[in-house]
């Protein structure tokens, strides 16, 4: 489906998890990669246009920085694990799992623009717009829950993939939103493509 007027075509290859050690490359490499759930009639997706990046024990600001625990065990696991927690007691987050085993490093998904199945969207969000501009927004649309928490963005439910040429991006680097602590760290990201276009693409 297409995402809009003026959309360009794209091709989309498999992504490949980080398992580098550099968890802000690998949350600005996932700009522009397409996040997609279900299949056929029920499929949604969005080209993500914002992320931020959290670490390990280094970060006082992630959620693993004092070691693993129950709720935070999907950090740990290999690269390319979603990590999906909720916040408020309300909404959920969606993570992609970076970096080596063992050795937690995650990127939030914040944002990004609907490419696939907006109606279904719109009908999970009650609205028609601001569909996906917020982690927990997205993970409504897309029907992202605790169960796709621990499950492969290569061969699970979610799954990430990546153009096949990606476009030329300009990325803002801001401090991470909602924190209290690890704020002088621009580790949020936003992805602006160059000429104003949009970044949806089908």
């Amino acid at each position: 489906m297409s995402g809009g007027d003026g959309d360009r075509q794209e091709s989309w290859i498999s992504y490949a998890p980080d398992a580098a050690d550099d968890v802000t490359a690998a949350a600005r490499a996932l700009l522009g990669a397409r996040l997609t759930k279900g299949t056929c009639r029920a499929k949604t997706g969005i080209v993500i246009t914002e992320v931020e990046a959290y670490g390990g024990a280094d970060d006082p600001a992630s959620h693993a920085f004092r070691g693993k625990t129950g709720r935070n065990a999907s950090m740990f696991g290999p690269p390319g694990t979603l990590y999906v927690y909720r916040i408020y007691g309300m909404h959920w987050c969606a993570n992609i799992v970076v970096g080596p085993p063992g050795s937690p490093g995650a990127v939030l998904i914040r944002g990004g623009e609907p490419v696939i199945g907006r109606e279904t969207m719109a009908a999970r969000r009650g609205r028609e717009d601001h569909l996906t501009d917020g982690p927990g927004k997205v993970c409504s649309a897309l029907g992202i829950t605790g169960e796709d928490d621990g499950s492969s963005v290569t061969d699970g439910p979610v799954r990430v993939m990546m153009p096949e040429d990606p476009p030329e991006l300009q990325i803002e680097a801001t401090p991470r939103i909602g924190i209290r602590v690890g704020t002088d760290r621009k580790w949020r990201y936003i992805a602006h493509p160059t000429g104003g276009s949009s970044l949806a693409v089908t």
